[in-house]
């Protein structure tokens, strides 16, 4: 009777195991890996897609779309020449309909378009690389605008922020460019990394950055354009000013002077940073626009306090810096401001790239300036 009792608990056991063990496998199918960067920096993309007819890549670091082959499991699949060591936005193009990469958690955020992130790190560490360095604290925030409702914003603080509770940072203010989102400038521009590993080398000093949410939204919809465009502009500022200023210097150990305030932007985010820095010179010292959006016929409106008074434009700033990229299609009417910039003798730095309108430039950008910043 006993020996019977022990058959059927092993039994039981042997069937309970291989039904667990069932429920834990994949579903049925291929695994697929995606993507894969190889040693030689070549990467190789994966999709399982046996139902589609055309599946091309459509990555960042390529001029065109690349067609991808299909193997007899329905995965189609591409490997690359060797890619330039950095991240790039990359998605696949499935019978004409772009799709980000479902086996790939790194996604763009934006609104506009469903990207995913690919990093090729290479030998040597870039500056947004992860390393063994002293960290700072990336939080995800809300504040109050009574026109718009809950306002989402990223907040990074230095390393040893919450250690040193006597000790008062200045603060750069970090717009995204048109579809972005709060987010893009630490998952995509990897912004918290780059001051982590500028901070280590003391190359740049410890600072608070605020990434609010460029659009003021729901009053400016999604659809209208440009962060640049004047509705926006109005908009955003009446918030920025009244809600977001406010709030962060109620919950951070900010200094409060305007030498210790600092505001840069991409693109759309861009446009925004000139227009809010050089129209309120006693907030702002340092002023940095990455390939900022700009129309020729807006540049007196737009400028209109720093074109005013050129001689005390220069008095009140310690930085006023553009960069952009040779490729870039913002670069002809970005120079054509430049020029007006010499012909007023507005003092300003500019740094000229290669590429065009990229996430990766704006990498470059943001290292630079780190380094100059509050010095």
């Amino acid at each position: 009777m006993n020996q019977q009792v022990v058959r059927r608990f092993w039994l039981f056991w042997a069937v309970f195991g291989l039904y667990a063990g069932a429920l834990a496998q994949p579903p049925g199918g291929p695994v697929v890996v995606s993507p894969q960067v190889n040693a030689d920096n070549t990467v190789t993309f994966r999709l399982l897609a046996p139902g589609a007819k055309d599946v091309k890549l459509n990555a960042q670091f390529e001029k065109a779309p690349v067609a991808m082959t299909k193997d007899a499991q329905g995965v189609w699949s591409v490997t690359t020449a060797p890619v330039k060591p950095d991240m790039y936005p990359y998605s696949f193009v499935v019978d004409g309909i772009s799709v980000a990469d479902p086996k790939n958690s790194a996604i763009f955020p934006n609104e506009g378009f469903q990207n995913s992130v690919v990093e090729i790190n290479g030998s040597t560490p870039l500056v947004h690389s992860l390393r063994n360095v002293p960290h700072g604290t990336v939080s995800y925030r809300y504040y109050t605008s009574p026109e718009l409702g809950q306002r989402p914003v990223v907040v990074y603080t230095p390393p040893g922020y919450e250690t040193d509770t006597k000790t008062t940072y200045p603060v750069l203010y970090l717009l995204h460019g048109t579809t972005d989102v709060e987010e893009t400038w630490t998952k995509v521009g990897r912004a918290n990394i780059i001051l982590d590993n500028l901070i280590a080398q003391g190359k740049a000093k410890p600072m608070v950055i605020v990434m609010p949410y460029g659009r003021a939204y729901p009053t400016i919809s999604k659809s209208s354009g440009s962060l640049r465009n004047w509705d926006n502009l109005q908009a955003f500022k009446k918030d920025f000013m009244g809600n977001l200023f406010p709030f962060v210097e109620k919950n951070y150990r900010v200094k409060k002077d305007k030498d210790s305030r600092a505001i840069a932007g991409f693109s759309g985010g861009g446009g925004e940073t000139l227009y809010l820095g050089l129209n309120n010179p006693d907030l702002f010292s340092w002023v940095c626009g990455f390939a900022p959006g700009m129309l020729k016929e807006e540049f007196d409106r737009n400028n209109a306090t720093a074109f005013a008074n050129p001689t005390q434009t220069n008095q009140r700033l310690k930085l006023f810096w553009i960069g952009v990229g040779k490729e870039d299609g913002l670069y002809p009417i970005i120079n054509d401001y430049l020029k007006v910039l010499d012909e007023k003798k507005i003092k300003h730095e500019t740094l000229i790239s290669e590429g065009g309108h990229t996430w990766m430039n704006c990498k470059l950008y943001l290292s630079t300036i780190a380094q100059k910043l509050f010095q």
